[in-house]
């Protein structure tokens, strides 16, 4: 593709931006595996909102070339994987806290049936 195709013309119609659905499919796993321990949810948030900011800024920079639509799919999907990866965090804190404490109630109960 040349950069004349790029540009908008008034037979053409605005572009999807690249990574919108993908953001949103990021998002959406992100909340969804949240609860498999957190780092799963925590690591999709994560590629969410790196793609999502990347996205932004492309649309930023050329508003015209891109559909609205696609920036509100955009949009979503960056909600979403913030929602994820504040799930995720909280979950996998949980997660270790719960490690730490029982870890540390198994060793003292062990610790005192061994005398």
């Amino acid at each position: 593709m040349t950069e004349q195709q790029n540009y908008l013309t008034p037979g053409n119609t605005p572009a999807n931006l690249p990574n919108a659905t993908g953001v949103l499919v990021l998002g959406i796993l992100s909340i969804l595996l949240a609860f498999c321990y957190g780092f799963f949810g925590v690591v999709c948030g994560i590629i969410g909102l790196v793609l999502s900011n990347k996205d932004r800024r492309l649309y930023q920079a050329t508003p015209e070339l891109y559909s609205p639509a696609s920036y509100g799919t955009l949009t979503a999907g960056r909600t979403c994987s913030i929602i994820g990866l504040i799930i995720g965090s909280l979950f996998l804190l949980i997660i270790i806290f719960y490690m730490i404490f029982f870890g540390a109630f198994i060793m003292e109960g062990l610790r005192q049936s061994s005398f």
